[in-house]
């Protein structure tokens, strides 16, 4: 049993040949088309398709001005790419803890962690999970800092009755395949800032101006765009979007009821007033657990499983460049040892389920400390 698999049928092949039957096959009409379905779904008033979440995240880094000598503060736990597009501006990621509970950044922790460099502030919605955003937004603006959600795992997450993407300067989706929806690769930025718009569309494609009869470059930009044989994909995806998410919050309330009394278990939460996505299903195990040994186990029954995501604090790069921070930031710390992503994905039916939680505890049992 794969730990995703997407939801693709005919429609998704059918976009694809039409496409490439069009010969257009760059960013064009089906790019257009794709930014104003996830737009509608992100409530803002502009999005830019972009080829990964990744740089879409680069990329509003730079439309925002984050350079050399500054700092941009994230939680310790998520995926590396949060910290590398950072790194790859010459700036600093400065990492904080993160809530035990919900996997996401500690507002409380946040403004401790600021100095007179930071320049911006990129919570991450944990698998799908909303940050506290108005914590986070509140710190922001007593500080004068912008605010970049990294929602890639979180299209069509709500928080207090709003759209993930719609919390802050910026938001970035990703449509990688284990994503709520997917282009095979690419990603999406959101935003209400029409000047910062201009700019990411300027930027994302050479820093090119069109005129009349060809283009002017008036920025040093990159070649960032989503091709329309992607973006085909992901508006085939966008149609069957509302059941999509539906599903996947469908199979978590049911897999969180077979998990209940699961010894050293600990499911996924939904704060009030948020509505996750589960683009990941994670659980956390208790420290007398082999998370590992669990892993290993999983894949013997036939079952794949993985880590939650990382303690990009852990990860060789960060350590060498900024020592050994396990102890500061406890909560990611123990989230990337004992924390375990499980499959999840429409298409499960109640016998997956009942075969992952029977499998999930035969394993717990076996890999005890």
């Amino acid at each position: 049993m794969r730990l995703n698999v997407p939801r693709l049928d005919e429609d998704e092949f059918d976009a694809v040949r039409e496409v490439l039957a069009s010969g257009m096959l760059t960013q064009g009409r089906q790019a257009q088309e794709l930014e104003e379905a996830v737009r509608g779904v992100a409530q803002t008033g502009y999005a830019a398709a972009v080829s990964s979440a990744t740089t879409g995240l680069h990329l509003t880094l730079v439309a925002l001005g984050i350079e050399a000598g500054d700092e941009v503060v994230m939680p310790a736990f998520s995926f590396p790419a949060t910290a590398n597009v950072v790194v790859q501006q010459g700036a600093t990621p400065v990492f904080v803890d993160i809530d035990p509970v919900t996997f996401n950044i500690a507002p409380e922790q946040i403004e401790a962690a600021m100095t007179s460099r930071t320049k911006a502030i990129m919570p991450v919605h944990a698998f799908g999970l909303c940050a506290d955003m108005d914590a986070v937004n509140d710190v922001a603006s007593r500080h004068g800092v912008p605010v970049i959600e990294d929602a890639a795992c979180a299209l069509g997450g709500l928080y207090r009755g709003r759209p993930a993407g719609s919390l802050a300067a910026a938001g970035v989706f990703s449509f990688h395949p284990r994503k709520i929806i997917t282009t095979a690769e690419g990603g999406m930025i959101t935003t209400d800032d029409v000047e910062l718009a201009e700019r990411i569309a300027v930027l994302r494609a050479h820093g090119a101006v069109r005129g009349e009869l060809y283009m002017e470059f008036v920025e040093a930009g990159f070649n960032y765009r989503l091709s329309d044989v992607h973006a085909a994909i992901g508006l085939a995806q966008m149609r069957k979007f509302p059941a999509i998410v539906e599903g996947r919050r469908a199979r978590a309330a049911a897999l969180s009821e077979r998990l209940l009394g699961a010894e050293g278990v600990r499911t996924p939460t939904e704060p009030s007033g948020v509505s996750h996505t589960y683009q990941s299903y994670v659980v956390l195990l208790a420290d007398d657990i082999d998370r590992d040994g669990v892993i290993r186990s999983m894949r013997a029954r036939g079952i794949e499983t993985t880590l939650g995501t990382y303690g990009m604090h852990l990860q060789p790069y960060f350590t060498g460049r900024f020592g050994d921070q396990s102890a500061r930031l406890a909560h990611a710390t123990r989230a990337h040892r004992q924390a375990l992503t499980l499959p999840l994905y429409p298409q499960l039916t109640h016998d997956d389920l009942d075969l992952i939680a029977e499998a999930l505890a035969a394993s717990t049992a076996e890999n005890r400390i």
